[in-house]
């Protein structure tokens, strides 16, 4: 079965792990879905200004941002506004039509949560 590249679908996957975790909510913010723990720790992103990306930009655990973005260029970027702070752009669909390591996002995605969330809450993730 093909890889889909339906924004609402990857969306929805992206959406059920975020939610998953302590606390995390979601509001829209510039137009986009994103997901507080508190703190913003992830923001969908669906061609933003044109760019043909399909995905979200995260935060990254400190002095992770080049080793991840080294490891494949071609799904992992430095996103606008907030690459600077050591975030991340994941591209869930690529050129090559390969599908993303769903595993893979997920720990993305909890690190990004980890990164930005209270230390009683990381506690409580971990108590899970």
């Amino acid at each position: 079965m093909a890889a889909t590249t339906d924004p609402d679908l990857l969306l929805e996957r992206v959406r059920t792990l975020c939610l998953a975790l302590p606390e995390a909510t979601e509001k829209l913010s510039h137009g986009s879905p994103t997901f507080f723990v508190r703190k913003t720790f992830l923001t969908w992103v669906d061609d933003h200004h044109g760019d043909g990306n399909i995905g979200f930009w995260c935060a990254a655990p400190p002095g992770e941002q080049a080793g991840i973005l080294a490891a494949d260029p071609e799904r992992f970027f430095r996103p606008p506004y907030v690459g600077h702070r050591g975030w991340i752009g994941v591209r869930l669909v690529v050129a090559d039509g390969s599908p993303p390591d769903w595993d893979e996002v997920a720990e993305l995605v909890e690190d990004a949560y980890r990164t930005v969330a209270p230390p009683s809450l990381v506690r409580a993730l971990d108590e899970r």
